[in-house]
């Protein structure tokens, strides 16, 4: 998020000044420029928060280093001399980037701060524990803006909302909503829970489909180096002796002529569908697409699409308080599952059933059609005994307990299906070599 500051004058003459935060530098223009219009304003200045580099002194010390954010490099000197320090130099970032920290770290913060909550440690010092400690500067920094926001009375839910593209949208909601609650250790612990099955779900997805298909990819393009390149070299010498190739020799010295003949067509049958897929994906539409018809996929699809039951499940447990309050909580857990389609389903189909035509929990989640028959049961038992609280915990330990042992599963017989195709192609290629060092030339005088 960006911190813009505007200035503007109105009919009267008054200068009136305003900040907003705004995903980007140009949607935050983009806002003001409404604004202005709409108020009927003159627009006078717009300014970015960016990060200054300062040289400072007190006295005869030694000069000192340091950052400060703000609007201007005047606002950075005028603070500066306030606190009595000689201003040496003050100048801007050229290229200012702000990268996203690894979700171990931010894992980490959630899960210390929920061990020290439930220590009865208060926040503040947690903040002020952590800042000091944390070796990521964007988070280190980030906390440490966070942690002045809250001390100055500041909304909570407003303040981590503002970093949402540090956090990520749902572990922002719920820090922020931690801090209005009744019971923040809790909250911090489902947040961390949530967290560490999420990375590990994604690195356990790695480990099933991405890390195999680049073992693949490679396996193919060493194959076809060989084809095309290497293997031709000792073939032809038996075209020049009008020496008969065996089939498999002749086969493969056909496939050798073919990629040398066309190697444009070649590249752009391996490099453009892969380019144009990860396109569409990017897309809204892609990603729909993309998210819809991974839980259709063999094996692997059955496995996501309890996952994301899971997810629902647990974040559903932490947020819901009563049927009268039940719409929040899942719009935000089906949010927290990072498929498009699932929250789709649930935003267009389930929310609406239950607010305009008073549909009952388990028949919207029915007529979503993202739930499986068990979740569905399991549901309708519990509006039956006003149980829905647990038996979304349940489910989310039951889902979690059944995928991560089927996971496992999958990620062994990956690893055996790939060693097998590893050891088919290094079998035809041996093969080959075999077949061709059998060849014998026609004229006994050419041996």
């Amino acid at each position: 998020m960006v911190e813009i500051r505007f200035s503007a004058v109105n009919l009267n003459g008054q200068t009136i000044t305003g900040n907003l935060n705004a995903p980007s530098f140009k949607e935050g223009k983009t806002r003001i420029s409404k604004i202005v219009e709409k108020k009927k304003l003159k627009l006078k200045k717009v300014e970015k928060k960016s990060t200054f580099i300062y040289k400072i002194r007190k006295g005869n010390e030694k000069p000192v280093k340091g950052e400060q954010k703000a609007f201007s490099k005047e606002e950075v000197e005028k603070a500066l001399t306030k606190l009595g320090y000689n201003v040496v130099s003050v100048n801007k970032y050229l290229f200012e980037y702000t990268a996203k920290p690894p979700a171990q770290d931010i894992l980490s913060f959630v899960k210390i701060s929920s061990e020290l909550l439930e220590q009865k440690l208060p926040y503040s010092e947690i903040m002020t524990l952590l800042v000091n400690d944390l070796e990521n500067k964007t988070l280190r920094e980030t906390l440490k803006q966070i942690n002045n926001d809250l001390k100055k009375g500041a909304d909570s839910q407003k303040v981590f909302l503002q970093y949402e593209n540090i956090f990520g949208k749902f572990t922002a909601y719920m820090l922020g909503l931690a801090s209005k609650s009744g019971n923040m250790a809790e909250i911090y612990r489902a947040t961390a829970k949530f967290l560490e099955r999420r990375n590990q779900f994604r690195k356990d997805l790695r480990s099933a489909l991405i890390t195999p298909f680049i073992t693949l990819f490679v396996l193919f393009l060493a194959v076809l180096f060989y084809v095309a390149y290497i293997f031709p070299a000792t073939a032809k010498l038996f075209q020049k002796f009008d020496i008969d190739l065996p089939p498999m020799t002749a086969f493969t010295l056909d496939m050798s002529d073919f990629l040398i003949a066309n190697p444009v067509l070649i590249s752009l049958f391996v490099i453009i569908p892969p380019i144009l897929f990860w396109r569409f994906a990017a897309t809204q539409k892609g990603r729909l697409f993309v998210d819809k018809h991974l839980l259709k996929m063999p094996v692997i699809g059955s496995l996501v699409h309890k996952t994301l039951i899971e997810v629902f499940c647990r974040v559903f447990y932490t947020l819901y308080s009563g049927a009268a309050e039940s719409i929040e909580p899942i719009r935000i857990a089906a949010e927290a599952t990072g498929n498009k389609y699932f929250e789709q389903q649930i935003k267009n189909i389930a929310i609406p059933l239950m607010l305009k035509k008073g549909v009952g929990l388990t028949e919207s989640f029915e007529a979503s059609g993202v739930f499986t028959e068990t979740a569905i049961s399991r549901f309708h038992s519990a509006e039956e005994t006003g149980t829905i609280k647990n038996t979304a915990k349940q489910l989310a330990n039951y889902y979690e307990s059944e995928t991560v042992f089927r996971m496992k599963n999958i990620i062994e017989l990956v690893q055996v299906f790939i060693a097998m195709v590893i050891m088919i192609v290094m079998i035809l290629l041996t093969l080959v070599s075999a077949e061709t060092a059998t060849i014998s030339p026609k004229n006994p005088m050419m041996r």
